[in-house]
C-alpha cells in the first residue's frame, strides 16, 4: 500500500487574512463574545481569559498532547460567572476572526492525480487552539473528499512532532509508518517524519529556502510526482 500523508494549512490551503500568529486575533475576539452574548465582563476579565488562552497556545508554552475546545474554553472562562453557553463561546470567538480561506490551485488535481496512481491519501494536521474539529474541516470542503482517512490533533489527541496521528495511520491501514511519504510546510511536519522514519517532503510555497533536514523540497504539488 502507497500512503501519502498531507498537512492542511500552508500546504493544500491558507487562511488569507490569517496572520503569523494566531494570538493577535484574541483580543478582539473576545471583545466580539462579550458583545454578541450580552455578557457582563470586565476588561480585566478579558485579559484574563486571553492569558489563559495564550498559555494553551503550543507557541508559547510547547506541547504536544491537544486538548478538546470545550477543555479549554471551560478554562478560559472559569471566572465569567452568569449564564452562558461553551459551545456559544466558542462559535463566537472563532466568527469574529471572519477567516478567509484558499485552497490552492494545485491541490485538488494533485490529489485525484494521485488517486489515479494508487495512492491512498491521508491528512495529519494540528488544529489551532481550541478551534472545533468541525469547524475546522469546514473551512476546506472541497479536500475533504479525497482524504481516504481525515486525522487531526484533536482526533488523535496529540500535535505534530509527535508521531501519534501517524500511528492511527499505521494501525488504520496496517502499514508500517516507516513506509509513507509526509509532505508538509513546517519544520514540526519534517520532524514528524524524521521521528517515524518515513520520507519527508518540505513544501515551499513562499520560496523561504529553508532546510528542515528533509529528503524532497518542492514548490508546488505537482513536483511529487518527478520523485514519489
Amino acid at each position: 500500500m502507497k500512503i501519502i500523508v498531507f498537512d492542511i494549512g500552508g500546504t493544500l490551503m491558507e487562511y488569507r487574512n490569517m496572520p503569523n500568529v494566531w494570538i493577535e486575533f484574541y483580543e478582539k475576539a473576545f471583545r466580539h463574545v462579550r458583545e454578541k452574548l450580552a455578557l457582563t465582563l470586565s476588561d480585566e476579565q478579558l485579559a484574563r481569559s486571553l492569558e489563559v488562552l495564550r498559555q494553551f497556545n503550543p507557541k508559547v508554552n510547547y506541547r504536544e498532547r491537544d486538548y478538546p475546545p470545550e477543555y479549554i474554553f471551560g478554562k478560559v472562562t472559569e471566572d465569567w460567572g452568569g449564564e452562558f453557553s461553551i459551545s456559544a463561546v466558542i462559535s463566537a470567538f472563532y466568527e469574529s476572526m471572519a477567516l478567509t480561506p484558499y485552497i490552492y490551485p494545485d491541490s485538488v488535481p494533485a490529489l485525484e492525480r494521485l488517486h489515479g496512481l494508487g495512492w491512498t491519501i491521508c491528512t495529519l494536521t494540528d488544529v489551532a487552539t481550541g478551534m472545533p474539529d468541525e469547524l475546522h474541516k469546514s473551512f476546506f470542503p472541497e479536500l475533504m473528499p479525497h482524504f481516504d482517512l481525515y486525522v487531526s490533533s484533536l482526533s488523535c489527541g496529540r500535535r505534530k512532532p509527535n508521531v501519534g496521528g501517524l500511528r492511527v495511520i499505521e494501525e488504520h491501514f496496517g502499514a508500517e509508518m516507516k513506509s509513507f511519504v509526509f509532505v508538509g510546510d513546517e519544520e514540526k511536519d519534517i520532524l514528524t517524519a524524521k521521528r517515524a522514519g518515513c520520507a519527508s517532503v518540505l513544501i515551499d510555497r513562499k520560496d523561504r529556502g529553508c532546510s528542515f533536514g528533509q529528503d524532497h523540497t518542492i514548490r508546488t504539488l505537482n513536483e511529487l510526482f518527478s520523485f514519489i
